[in-house]
């Protein structure tokens, strides 16, 4: 189902991108992103999961900044590796990198181009919805989410947590975002914890993740379909 392309972002910087394409016409364009291990095979898996539900789906590779074709696993030495290529990347340079895979999904499209993103991703889509122009934005447990909580979207958002992830505490989520944006849904799922719909880790929490892809996919429907 997926194929490799090549994005340039508005500097110049050249990154490659995972793209999934549904079996008949797109209902719209869809940028997923990342995880800190890079574009992996569950990213590619979870890109080509909303390619089925019809969306035409890009996965930019977010690191290729700093290092090309990074695929870690998920042992605490590659989640090391994956919070220093975080940390030698820019807030500033991922957004113009997500801005490229927009533009790209509503081109190939023809249609509006949301964003949803996991983990780091989550982080990525809040931030990409309070300085781009998607049509909409889901973020999935993203750590520093609360951090840019002040930032205004400019397109609808739908947050989910873990209500037992020790990484965000709830508290922080409540009053940092969902205090100061009353009008974002936000959902905390009892029982799980950190990438809890990462299927390839032990924190995946089956029942939560179903839960949180069903919202989403009414959400991302509703708003860039229709």
């Amino acid at each position: 189902m997926g194929e490799h392309v090549t994005l340039r972002a508005s500097d110049g910087h050249e990154l490659d991108a995972y793209v999934a394409r549904p079996a008949g016409a797109p209902v719209a364009g869809l940028v997923v992103i990342q995880e800190a291990f890079g574009v992996t095979s569950h990213i590619r898996s979870v890109t080509d999961g909303w390619a089925r539900d019809g969306f035409l789906a890009v996965a930019p590779a977010l690191f290729d900044r700093i290092e090309r074709g990074v695929e870690l696993g998920y042992s605490q030495e590659d989640l090391q590796k994956g919070m220093a290529l975080i940390r030698g990347g820019s807030a500033e340079d991922r957004m113009k990198d997500v801005a490229a895979a927009l533009e790209y999904a509503h081109r190939e499209s023809g249609k509006k181009a949301g964003i949803i993103g996991y983990c780091l991703g989550g982080s990525v889509a809040w931030l990409a919805a309070t300085r781009l122009h998607p049509d909409a934005a889901v973020g999935y447990y993203g750590s520093q989410i609360p951090t840019y909580g002040a930032e205004k979207p400019n397109a609808p958002v739908m947050l989910h947590f873990g209500a037992d992830d020790h990484h965000i505490p709830r508290t922080e989520v409540e009053s940092k975002v969902g205090a100061v944006h009353p009008e974002v849904p936000i959902f905390f799922y009892e029982g799980a914890g950190h990438a809890f719909n990462n299927d390839d880790r032990p924190s995946y929490n089956a029942a939560a993740a179903q839960l949180a892809r069903e919202r989403s996919l009414d959400f991302l429907k509703k708003h860039l379909v229709g």
